[in-house]
């Protein structure tokens, strides 16, 4: 096999697992070994393994040398503990940015979320949340803080499945494209006390659906396997 192919199944594979975790198709705290991941898609071990400890990298499952993979587990509490600190550094990264004010770049990202434009779409799709997310990490770079934005992608990190569930509609989508063109708009206008409070319920707002979707898919889901059980 080549490096090429070898790599291309290696990224195949990690796509369709994230997909199903992000899904919950594969059940927070389930377990999948090399072995039946291999049989599964008809490959050797190698690329199982180099997708496995790519999504554990990313916070997606936990690899027990011996034991297999877990799929990681959706705590609602654990989760909000991380959005509460997700906003802190948001809301820092913001005061940070408007004392340099960088203009270009600023309405640069305004400009690429400016909802008459809708650049990433208008549905929810893949596209859509990784365009979303990196908006945030954008923004939060646009302070000149590194560390921050470190910090701020390791939270990132941990909220990433329940936060794509809180994107379900076109109606969301719409109101994300508000949201963050506003946002930008307020930092340009020297405005920090809209600029932060818009950010606050946006981030909130996102946390209170994303939680409800969970808890509704997450039943489900468990319905599910207990029907196929």
């Amino acid at each position: 096999m080549t490096e090429l192919t070898r790599k291309w199944t290696a990224d195949r594979i990690y796509d369709e697992l994230r997909q199903g975790i992000m899904t919950l198709d594969l059940y927070p705290g389930s377990r999948v070994t090399e072995t039946e991941l291999a049989q599964r898609f008809s490959v050797s071990r190698t690329p199982v393994r180099e997708a496995l400890q790519r999504l554990a990298v990313e916070g997606y499952l936990t690899i027990r040398p011996k034991h297999g993979c877990y799929i990681r587990q959706l705590d609602v509490f654990e989760l909000a503990e991380y959005y509460d600190v997700r906003v802190g550094l948001e809301l820092e990264g913001v005061a940070l940015t408007s004392q340099r004010v960088p203009y270009r770049e600023l309405a640069q990202l305004a400009d690429d979320w400016d909802p008459r434009k809708l650049m990433y779409g208008s549905e929810g799709t893949e596209c859509f949340k990784d365009a979303e997310e990196a908006f945030h990490i954008r923004l939060a770079s646009l302070s000149g803080n590194m560390v921050l934005v470190q910090y701020l992608k390791g939270v990132n990190d941990h909220i990433r499945i329940v936060r794509r569930l809180g994107l379900p509609d076109t109606e969301s989508v719409i109101k994300t494209y508000e949201e963050h063109h506003e946002i930008c708009q307020r930092i340009l206008a020297n405005d920090l006390a809209a600029a932060t409070n818009v950010l606050r319920a946006h981030i909130h707002e996102s946390q209170t659906k994303s939680r409800e979707v969970t808890l509704v898919q997450l039943e489900a889901r468990r319905r599910l396997r207990e029907e196929e059980g």
